[in-house]
């Protein structure tokens, strides 16, 4: 409450209003859950979700990428041609919004963490704070736990502390978790291991992390058999920002992903459950090449707007937070407000690499909230021509430098087909043979919940009836 309080000072009582309001609705909506859902939990079925990171629909389309894995469950189930993804296309923001079905401006995810504001100084992300402080909306896993469903996941995201989730492997496991010591127990991981997956010099690179991430949730299906499990790699979206979308090491990164993907399937068909699991495949967002990064935290510096001794940034007047092909600005000094807001969407306007200013009120016609209503929200909204992406540093005096060690990125308007994802539903319940042309990550959570006997309330997404099986869900 301390925290919750803490923000609501920074940032105006409407806002705690409003988050209080959604968190009451999500209670109201997990309490009334026995009304709402529409056929008996099935108890006996297994759902299994996989995101693999900054996996692009042009990439699943070229038929020389190498992910056997992936093909097969394509050509035995449904798949569609292109997912959209929800704004901003960040990884957190669109984790939650596969497993709510709803909007970030219902959700409330709009970083990779939570956004902390402070009057005059600049926003810091809190990375780990709990989920009832980011995630507004009731989920996939909080409805299916309330049934009397389990629910496990690993590396999934916006995921400390739910209380739904029943066994749990982290992006950055805690030698002391259940799971953990059962892994270790069962010599499906050492302490050695786990120990490079903690922060620091000896943390080893993302394909290892994401093979630890692979173990884990092999060990949990074979050993908790978990009705629904959530899974996500991370070394794809990892290589593409370092080499770029399309390169080789990029494709060699998908590839091991689908390896990584059939370990998985492997265990499932060890464990004799195959015929009572479906397995869904979808991503967060795709990926655009870069080769300049704009840097507008300079040029509020140039304009005196934000100030500090070298490459930080002490005390500010505005800043900008950036997210890739997107960024959002901030007034950090509230008795400037009016006079400033229009002052920097001229200067952004006006800004090499930046294609668009919007006023962060229009945040709802893209699926976002406005200010009032998020925090978290910018008072605007910037996003980045092709070939540039926007960064936070100070570094230097130029507004706009090469992109150096860095070469794609996501972050830009849904309505880009650079940024559509993949999606494939294969297993129990799903009808082979379906080819979809388009599907809205809204609506991964509406169908899943169908196929698990469960009902999410007000979701903005719908059921994919036509990839369904007539009486899927267990009567």
């Amino acid at each position: 409450m301390t925290g919750l309080l803490t923000e609501a000072l920074g940032s105006g009582i409407s806002y705690l209003m409003n988050r209080i309001l959604f968190s009451l609705l999500a209670l109201v909506a997990l309490s009334g859950f026995a009304q709402t859902t529409t056929a008996a939990p099935a108890k006996d079925r297994h759902v299994i979700l996989v995101s693999i990171d900054g996996f692009p629909a042009y990439m699943w389309h070229d038929p020389t990428l190498m992910v056997p894995n992936l093909r097969k469950l394509a050509a035995e189930g449904a798949s569609a041609k292109a997912l959209t993804v929800s704004n901003p296309s960040i990884t957190w923001i669109n984790h939650t919004t596969l497993v709510t079905g709803v909007e970030p401006r219902k959700h409330g995810v709009l970083f990779n963490g939570l956004l902390a504001r402070k009057d005059g100084v600049p926003p810091v992300i809190e990375q780990w704070a709990d989920k009832s402080r980011m995630v507004f909306a009731t989920t996939l896993y909080d409805v299916a736990h309330a049934a009397g469903l389990t629910t496990a996941e690993s590396d999934w995201v916006a995921v400390t502390n739910t209380g739904t989730i029943n066994w749990s492997f982290a992006e950055i496991p805690k030698p002391e978790d259940e799971v953990v010591k059962e892994m270790i127990a069962a010599g499906v991981a050492t302490a050695e291991e786990i120990g490079w997956m903690q922060m620091g010099p000896n943390r080893k690179g993302v394909a290892f992390l994401d093979s630890m991430w692979t173990r884990a949730a092999i060990h949990m299906f074979e050993t908790h058999r978990p009705n629904l499990l959530l899974y996500h790699t991370l070394n794809t979206d990892y290589t593409h920002h370092i080499y770029g979308p399309g390169s080789g090491p990029g494709r060699t990164a998908l590839e091991l992903s689908d390896r990584l993907l059939g370990d998985l399937i492997d265990a499932v068909d060890r464990s004799g459950l195959r015929e009572k699991t479906t397995i869904v495949v979808a991503t967060d967002h795709g990926f655009k090449k870069v080769t300049k990064f704009i840097q507008p935290n300079v040029a509020l510096k140039k304009e005196g707007l934000a100030r500090g001794l070298g490459p930080t940034i002490s005390s500010c007047d505005a800043y900008v937070m950036a997210q890739g092909g997107m960024a959002f600005a901030y007034v950090a000094n509230p008795a400037r407000r009016e006079e400033l807001i229009p002052k920097l969407k001229e200067m952004f306007l006006a800004t090499e690499g930046i294609s668009q200013v919007i006023d962060g009120e229009k945040g709802p016609d893209l699926g976002m909230p406005t200010p009032s209503e998020n925090a978290g929200m910018g008072d605007l909204i910037l996003y980045a021509k092709d070939g540039y992406a926007f960064r936070k540093d100070v570094t230097g005096e130029d507004v706009v430098v090469p992109a150096v060690n860095y070469a794609g990125t996501h972050g830009y308007l849904n309505s880009d087909p650079e940024l559509d994802g993949i999606f494939i539903a294969s297993g129990s319940g799903i009808q082979p043979g379906v080819v979809l042309d388009r599907v809205s990550n809204l609506d991964v959570a509406p169908t899943l919940a169908k196929l698990m006997g469960v009902s999410l309330p007000e979701v903005d997404g719908r059921v994919l009836e036509e990839i369904l099986v007539p009486k899927a869900v267990s009567e």
